[in-house]
């Protein structure tokens, strides 16, 4: 069999401006895509990374086949078999067609044009024809009518990201209730508060983990916020808001359309030329997503820091053991799960520069550096959410106290003399916490010592019910 022969059992000849190529027969993609896929060899990860991506494109065209069947401007066959084809790729179905970068030049068209011909050639096939007989159904005839990749792309995005925000906050309710119910385990476990590294005044460990369940549960109302303005789209802008090559009722029709399929209460943007160059509603989400992964790495830099040691350090709580610490020191665990999500929320932090620079790089009409944008924010999302669960089933559920050595420091520490301050006033307060530091000896025991107080009088001072919430001082 000569060479010739076997290519042209395994591909299909396919023409674009730049001329002819061939395809892979069995591919659902064409040339154009491919010239995308040979010439995006970026990042290694492709469309097919993230799957709501790809169905939320496809929920895109749909609405815009549904809009110009209304309209009279795809005949009804075409239209069902485009719509055919939308559904079975949001089922998840051709999803491995589409091999792009999710970096790439051309503000999204490459990752447009893979939507239009994946979606067109299994319309073929539903029209009885054969992939790349375009006569059937054509990529930018029938499957990008009306459109540009300047409001399809931004606009499956903002759909993207949409249906995706649910899965990160669910993930975050998950951490957020892991520190509630350690918090309500260790609501008893009396240990010193720090501020500046320093002894501050006695709190419980169980109220510094509902700090960080409630701190968590704030960032659910700012990521539910942020999201909700990509409910605002720019369909009908077509090349740059103009709406050139659409009818004046399409914006209308097709949003409706994404509003029913969605189920959300998409709407158009007021004003489509100004929708279409600005891209700060992923600076906005963007900087959501950064501002959770700053409040987790703060959490874990203090995780860290309370289970240090064990011997020379804080040892307050224990970290579950994940794995051995050291290739050369024996007996050495390391808090790695902490480690990891400080990771994470450095890289978050620097795609949400990325982000930002991108947004700011848009040049009059339009901002082709949208793809930078969408990769960054979808792979910061991945990682907090699969960081999170981490932190949640192999860090937090298996956190133990150190009841008795917080309680021991809690006695030993000159902090205590701050809950005597009230009634001693704050120079005798100094005098003794200055004795103290001096000697070695315990503000307890200076107190008696010097009978400023009574035992009973000091003990209902120092109760830890005392010490950790306002009581009335007279």
């Amino acid at each position: 069999m000569s060479t010739n022969k076997m290519n042209s059992e395994k591909t299909r000849l396919e023409h674009d401006l730049l001329g002819e190529r061939e395809v892979p027969v069995d591919a659902y993609y064409g040339v154009q895509t491919l010239r995308a896929i040979e010439n995006f060899k970026i990042s290694g990860t492709t469309l097919c990374k993230y799957p709501v991506f790809i169905e939320s494109l496809a929920i895109t065209k749909k609405a815009a086949a549904k809009a110009n069947l209304e309209l009279g401007l795809l005949d009804e066959k075409i239209a069902k078999a485009i719509d055919q084809a939308c559904d079975e790729i949001i089922a998840g179905k051709y999803h491995d067609n589409f091999g792009v970068d999710m970096i790439q030049g051309g503000a999204g068209t490459s990752t447009n044009m893979a939507a239009n011909e994946v979606i067109a050639n299994r319309a073929n096939e539903i029209l009885g024809g054969k992939k790349g007989e375009y006569k059937y159904c054509h990529p930018n005839n029938h499957v990008n009518l009306s459109q540009s990749t300047n409001d399809a792309y931004p606009t499956g995005v903002k759909i993207a990201l949409l249906r995706n925000n649910p899965s990160l906050v669910d993930t975050l309710k998950e951490l957020i209730d892991a520190f509630e119910k350690k918090g309500e385990e260790f609501a008893h476990v009396i240990k010193m508060g720090r501020t500046q590294l320093q002894d501050a005044v006695p709190m419980t460990l169980g109220q510094e983990f509902k700090a960080y369940a409630y701190t968590l549960r704030q960032e659910i109302a700012v990521l539910e916020r942020q999201a909700s303005m990509f409910l605002e789209v720019n369909m009908g802008a077509t090349a740059i808001g103009t709406g050139i090559n659409s009818e004046p009722e399409y914006s209308d029709k097709c949003v409706k359309h994404l509003a029913d399929i969605t189920g959300m209460d998409i709407k158009i943007s007021g004003n489509l030329v100004e929708a279409t160059q600005d891209t700060t509603d992923f600076v906005m989400y963007s900087s959501a997503v950064k501002r959770l992964a700053v409040k987790l790495s703060k959490i874990c830099n203090d995780l860290r820091l309370l289970s240090s040691g064990p011997r020379t350090g804080l040892n307050e709580i224990n970290l579950p053991p994940m794995q051995p610490g050291s290739s050369i020191m024996p007996g050495k665990v390391n808090p790695v799960i902490p480690e990891v999500v400080n990771q994470i929320a450095f890289k978050v932090i620097g795609n949400t520069l990325t982000v930002t620079m991108a947004s700011e790089a848009g040049q009059l009409e339009l901002n082709v550096m949208e793809p930078l944008m969408v990769y960054s924010i979808f792979q910061s999302v991945e990682m907090l959410k699969n960081g999170m669960a981490v932190l949640k089933e192999r860090c937090i559920d298996g956190i133990t106290a150190n009841a008795e050595r917080c309680k021991e420091m809690v006695n030993n520490s000159i902090g205590i003399v701050t809950a005597l301050n009230p009634v001693l006033g704050y120079e005798a307060s100094s005098k003794l916490a200055k004795e103290a530091l001096k000697t070695g000896a315990s503000v307890y025991d200076l107190v008696l010592e010097q009978n400023l107080l009574s035992k009973e009088e000091l003990d209902d001072i120092l109760k830890p019910e005392n010490m950790t919430q306002p009581r009335k001082i007279h």
